[in-house]
């Protein structure tokens, strides 16, 4: 009796082994998981005969045959009798069995949650946007997005740091292009940001206008913390780029913060176009140096992986193409000359 309990644990013991690990087995040339055989052998115990699996899992009965062939060389028992009639496991098949069963069920559970999902773009989609965009872009337009995903709820996040879309779980994250530091990750550019020069009429009246690039560094230039690459102000001069650190008594910590400063009359900004057309045509900003042209950048959607990629994220994607694809890049030279 001690010899047999002793058997049972020794086999529970391996059992648990084989049932929390997926080990990969190579067998005449074919990867075969034995968590597939395991499924296997439950169907075949719970059919009563090989070929009566086979046709419910639309196998072939010597593949079903084989499969469970190899489960046993792989415990190293048999767990089944055979017989012209049909199959019963053997004791060690029995207890295998009640384990497969569990797993069986936990996989019929899965494939009918499975079987719900669909095309249909569903479910709470996280994403972040820098501060600027979202707000003066992005927000305005998603009242089309949910009405054209009414089972669509948004989380939006307004922030100018490096978002890590993987670690952090968005669906999507809107940057500028340059910002990409992963390939990791994958970027569907949807949009050109012109970037354009600018001040307020109170300081133009107090300072003076710039009548050339030169004269830029002499005024009150506003910055961007932590980000050195957009406080270099360049331009191309004989096929090189000539510029200066901008310099100045304010620094902001986001484009939105630098534009608020522009309109109440800090310094001169270098602001993306779609923050500034509207005010250049209300008069509340004006264009400093309208045919200097600053380097333009593209604004891109980062997500994870394209292959799989949910509904509710490819719907997001496909809806920001669309919509600023025919945006006009404002801002070029002479427009507001």
């Amino acid at each position: 009796m001690l010899h047999c309990r002793g058997r049972c644990i020794r086999w529970r013991s391996q059992l648990f082994k084989w049932h929390s690990t997926y080990a990969i087995l190579e067998q005449d040339g074919d990867l075969v998981d034995i968590s597939a055989q395991m499924l296997i052998f439950a169907t075949v115990v719970e059919r009563g005969s090989i070929s009566a699996a086979a046709r419910a899992m639309g196998q072939t009965p010597s593949a079903v045959s084989k499969q469970i062939g190899l489960l046993e060389d792989q415990v190293h028992h048999r767990l089944l009798h055979r017989s012209r009639t049909g199959v019963s496991p053997t004791q060690e098949g029995q207890e295998l069995y009640e384990k497969c069963k569990a797993m069986s069920e936990m996989f019929n559970e899965a494939k009918a949650v499975i079987s719900t999902f669909d095309s249909v773009p569903r479910g709470i989609l996280k994403i972040a946007s820098s501060v600027a965009f979202g707000k003066s872009q992005l927000i305005p337009k998603l009242p089309g997005f949910l009405d054209e995903n009414p089972e669509v709820q948004v989380s939006l996040d307004l922030t100018d740091r490096e978002v890590d879309v993987q670690s952090e779980g968005y669906d999507g994250a809107i940057c500028f292009a340059e910002q990409r530091k992963s390939s990791d990750v994958v970027m569907r550019r949807f949009m050109q940001s012109r970037r354009v020069l600018c001040a307020s009429p109170a300081y133009l009246g107090r300072c003076g206008t710039p009548q050339d690039f030169a004269s830029l560094a002499s005024h009150n230039c506003l910055r961007i913390s932590e980000n050195n690459e957009r406080n270099w102000w360049s331009k191309p001069q004989n096929g090189h780029q000539q510029g200066f650190e901008a310099q100045g008594t304010f620094t902001g910590n986001s484009t939105d913060v630098v534009f608020q400063a522009a309109l109440n009359g800090i310094g001169i900004a270098r602001l993306p176009s779609y923050m500034t057309a509207a005010k250049f045509l209300s008069g509340e900003l004006v264009h400093v140096l309208p045919r200097y042209a600053p380097p333009s950048t593209d604004i891109a959607v980062m997500f994870a992986d394209r292959r799989n990629l949910a509904p509710k994220t490819r719907a997001f994607v496909d809806f920001l193409v669309r919509e600023f694809r025919e945006v006009p890049v404002l801002g070029m030279a002479g427009i507001y000359s």
